[in-house]
């Protein structure tokens, strides 16, 4: 799985949107780590027009500092790719650096905005602030 320079450079370099589009696709197919029991109605995301999951994990870093990872499927193909882009982003960062990210400023990199439909776009924020809220509950909680 490439990390977040990779991709947007992977994308920069695509001339057209529908080779985006199939790189986003192939993103989501090298995510296939999501154990289905993990699919249950803790881990769904509400707001999306696919079904998706998403499963977070409190890790420590190499400087024993506490990290979320995070792991997700889907069942439409460009939202598991959506995924990927979200993991490349949120995981293997301390709770507080997941909140401070200002994901408009990453999206707007990708040029995506004019490219998802309004659905996608909402799903896309659902998982976001699922993502926002694990780690916000990682702080209150302390572990």
């Amino acid at each position: 799985m490439p990390n977040l320079e990779e991709i947007l450079d992977n994308m920069e370099f695509l001339e057209n949107w529908e080779d985006k589009y199939k790189y986003i696709i192939e993103l989501g197919q090298s995510i296939n780590n999501f154990d289905d029991a993990l699919k249950n109605n803790s881990t769904k995301v509400n707001g999306c027009l696919s079904q998706v999951w998403l499963y977070s994990k409190i890790n420590q870093n190499k400087n024993g500092e506490k990290v979320l990872n995070f792991v997700g499927d889907s069942d439409a193909f460009i939202v598991k790719g959506l995924i990927a882009i979200l993991i490349a982003i949120y995981s293997e960062k301390k709770p507080s650096e997941i909140l401070d990210i200002k994901h408009e400023d990453i999206f707007t990199k990708f040029g995506l905005q004019n490219h998802l439909s309004p659905q996608r776009s909402n799903g896309l924020f659902s998982m976001i602030q699922r993502i926002k809220d694990d780690a916000h509950a990682s702080i209150i909680s302390g572990d």
